[in-house]
């Protein structure tokens, strides 16, 4: 999640890096309504993407297609033999590094977590999403392209009720040292997250607390960029980490500054940390009804939690 150099982008498309979409939240009977949907919903026609994967560096093509009710949102690796699907929930998870990955039998695709937050931060339950290669684009570091792609291809709703969400009776968390998620009983879906820099004063300490609608996420968390550190940089890369990043699509932040400003929102980093956590959680199906709270937590974090709430519900 760190660059320091350029990087073209792979695909010209001025679409691929769209701002956000006008009119997005001109009613509150449009797919972009300010309460989470209580229908299932897809896409009303397919749309494609494609850029430069963040760690492997290889450009990719993304086709979102509509897909029945009940289907969830899942992966097909057309590349590959036979197409293989891989669904996009907690039992495709695989370990890996810096990013999410989703693993069923020989057929991984990494770097999900942006394009996940989208389609469930905008409310899309039943989605196929085809990818020629093994990593998502990473656009330009935000979920923003992708909250431009879906509207472009539009949001249908589907004659099938929203799987119920998972609400929490009392209180859940994951902890390691200082890092933690806690999910709280809430009569809403609400995320609180906070970061803690001392060493780096462009970030320092920052909060974001934000309640789930399509809307506000269309406006006020897909547009938060991927950050990282440059002190880092060259230590990633000879792991075989962010081969494709660039200052074009992750911010990137010294202990003199922000080495690519200006920032989109002057927390941007923390709003960013809430976009992976949806995108994350995305893999419950839905988000949970609860008050989720995370201090200086990563993927694996996210992921635990998220083991963590299924377990509740036993």
């Amino acid at each position: 999640m760190i660059a320091t150099q350029t990087h073209p982008q792979a695909d010209p498309d001025p679409n691929t890096l769209a701002p956000l979409p006008t009119g997005l939240t001109s009613s509150a009977s449009d797919p972009w309504a300010r309460q989470p949907p209580s229908q299932q919903q897809t896409l009303k026609t397919e749309v494609c993407r494609s850029g430069v994967g963040l760690h492997h560096g290889q450009t990719t093509q993304v086709r979102l297609k509509p897909a029945p009710p009940h289907q969830g949102r899942q992966f097909v690796r057309v590349d590959l033999p036979h197409c293989p699907p891989i669904a996009a929930d907690l039992t495709t998870i695989h370990p890996t590094l810096l990013s999410t990955e989703l693993v069923a039998g020989d057929a991984a695709v990494r770097t999900v977590e942006h394009l996940l937050a989208a389609l469930v931060g905008l409310g899309v339950s039943n989605v196929t999403i085809e990818v020629d290669g093994g990593e998502i684009p990473l656009l330009d570091g935000s979920a923003q392209g992708w909250v431009a792609a879906i509207a472009e291809a539009g949001i249908q709703t589907q004659e099938a009720a929203v799987t119920p969400a998972i609400v929490l009776s009392e209180p859940i968390s994951v902890q390691d040292g200082d890092s933690f998620v806690v999910g709280l009983p809430a009569r809403e879906t609400r995320f609180t997250y906070g970061l803690d820099f001392p060493d780096l004063p462009a970030i320092g300490n920052q909060w974001h607390s934000w309640v789930w609608t399509p809307a506000t996420f269309a406006e006020s968390i897909a547009p938060a960029r991927t950050f990282g550190f440059a002190e880092q940089v060259e230590s990633l890369r000879a792991q075989g980490l962010i081969q494709g990043g660039s200052l074009e699509n992750a911010l990137v932040c010294s202990r003199e500054g922000w080495v690519n400003p200006p920032l989109r929102f002057e927390n941007e980093p923390v709003r960013h940390k809430l976009l992976d956590l949806l995108g994350d959680l995305s893999l419950l199906g839905s988000l949970p009804r609860a008050h989720i709270l995370a201090h200086r937590a990563g993927h694996q974090m996210h992921l635990e939690f998220a083991q963590r709430a299924i377990a509740a519900q036993t």
